[in-house]
């Protein structure tokens, strides 16, 4: 695929950001346009391996047809590679920026050489697809009379919604918020996926004839999570419509549960209670709501200008929240993680194809650089209380630096280092700390069943609950996991609700 001595003729060269002192001044994407030259010699760069392993199970989740479309584009074929690159992905606009590209990270060139350039490769067929105007709504032939209904419109429900529509079947999809995208709107912030993206392609489905609700809680109102922004974010000149899960089961011939792992870890350590320590999807979703409503001015949001903030947590959202805090203008930003720090290249237990676990810059850190002078990451430390100023608001928090050694049963523990106490200042502190699944309340009304990680009981590939006609996709059935894999549980889903529905 591509030009067979293309790897060795052309360097890896990425589509680079916008300037970082440059991007912090606002939301906008932090892309810049690549140049078609550019994209068809890097997809010259796809050898021909015989085995791709990029889309394969240590690669892909979705099984993109990388080789081929990166063929295509070298080929200057732009309309067949957006043709194959839709034949597996629903929504390549999301993946090619939010993706954190294990396809790359098991490339075969890996091996030897930098990887293939996948990601922005991607993004650059379904944004020429969608310029070009290729992408255009697709209407069943037949409908079928069934019904289903989604409750959750982040990617796995809406992925699932368009695999049904284009089957015949009627698809009404639930959401809580006052806005459609789930994770897509409000969990991940503009600069990194605007939300003209998302809205694009929930029109699409609505002119496929998906038909969506939102402000719509499936439940009563006694469950209704209210003063929890994260989880509802409808605002207060919106009704809330309260329908109960068995009447749903009624109204449809089919439910999906896709309501991803919304409830957060916490850190319970003294002072916990103060003012100003906030859970990280809180800070996000009221930035980016306030953002669409008003461009900030309406300071219903989290404001961290001026601020000592301090992220605790990695990963993508602890990065968001470096990303975010920086453009409000805070004063400092430190990010904590308890883990060691990765090395440079792959460790001898971290052989390829599997995902390469070493150090990464991204975009927020590339930020903190660029305008502090250091990286905001601050590694094996453990925060041990937070601070109170005695007016029961955050002044800071008290840490200690700890150490991973190998117990007599060769597992990692962390043990704290004596003498490395330390207080740091802090006005705003976000928990970056992950989830621990989907919330129960609705799902405990139709008696579902929960494996041993809070999770609902259903198994991979036919994604089935207990209850006939219930199923459920995507991290409120797996666990927090990547939009690459909601979008493979909701096609999956999609698949065994049609198998059901049709016999």
């Amino acid at each position: 695929m591509g030009k067979p001595t293309g790897f060795k003729e052309y360097p890896r060269e990425t589509v680079p950001y916008r300037d970082p002192m440059l991007r912090i001044g606002d939301f906008y994407e932090i892309y810049t346009d690549p140049l078609e030259q550019h994209l068809r010699i890097q997809g010259a760069r796809c050898m021909d391996c015989g085995v791709p392993f990029c889309q394969s199970d240590t690669g892909c989740p979705v099984d993109n047809l990388i080789p081929e479309w990166n063929d295509l584009v070298y080929n200057g074929r732009w309309k067949d590679a957006l043709k194959r690159l839709h034949k597996t992905n629903n929504f390549p606009e999301f993946t090619g920026r939010v993706c954190p590209a294990p396809c790359e990270g098991s490339c075969v060139l890996g091996l030897t050489e930098p990887q293939v350039t996948i990601k922005n490769i991607e993004n650059a067929i379904i944004d020429r697809g969608f310029e070009e105007g290729w992408v255009q709504p697709s209407k069943p032939a037949v409908e079928t009379g069934k019904s289903v209904a989604i409750i959750g419109s982040g990617p796995a429900g809406i992925a699932a919604a368009q695999q049904l529509r284009r089957a015949g079947h009627k698809v009404t999809v639930y959401e809580r918020a006052d806005r459609i995208g789930g994770l897509l709107m409000y969990g991940i912030p503009n600069m990194k996926l605007d939300k003209e993206i998302v809205e694009r392609r929930i029109n699409q489905l609505r002119e496929e004839g998906v038909e969506f609700f939102t402000n719509t809680h499936i439940g009563t109102k006694e469950d209704f999570p209210e003063g929890h922004i994260n989880r509802i974010m409808a605002d207060a000149n919106h009704q809330i419509n309260f329908i109960s899960p068995k009447d749903l089961m009624q109204q449809h011939d089919a439910i999906l549960w896709a309501t991803g792992a919304t409830k957060p870890r916490d850190l319970p350590i003294p002072g916990r209670h103060l003012k100003g320590i906030y859970f990280a999807m809180d800070f996000l979703t009221r930035n980016t709501k306030s953002l669409l409503d008003s461009k900030l001015k309406d300071g219903q949001f989290i404001n961290a200008k001026d601020k000592n903030v301090i992220v605790i947590g990695g990963g993508d959202t602890g990065n968001d929240c470096i990303g975010t805090a920086l453009r409000h203008g805070c004063r400092s930003v430190v990010n904590f993680e308890l883990l060691p720090k990765p090395p440079k290249q792959r460790a001898p237990d971290n052989p390829w194809p599997e995902w390469p676990k070493i150090f990464r810059v991204d975009y927020g850190h590339e930020e903190t650089i660029a305008r502090d002078g250091h990286d905001p990451r601050e590694f094996c430390i453990l925060t041990k209380e937070f601070i109170d100023d005695g007016n029961g608001n955050l002044a800071g928090v008290r840490t200690v630096n700890i150490e991973w050694i190998k117990d007599e049963n060769g597992q990692f523990k962390m043990q704290e280092i004596a003498g490395s106490e330390k207080e740091w200042k802090a006005d705003l502190i976000t928990l970056a700390l992950g989830f621990l699944g989907p919330e129960q309340t609705a799902t405990d009304m139709l008696g579902l069943e929960y494996d041993p990680r809070s999770n609902i009981k259903a198994e991979y590939g036919k994604y089935a609950t207990n209850i006939e006609g219930v199923f459920a996709a995507g991290d409120c059935r797996r666990g927090q996991s990547l939009v690459v894999w909601a979008i493979n549980e909701g096609r999956g889903a999609a698949d065994a609700i049609d198998q059901y529905l049709t016999n």
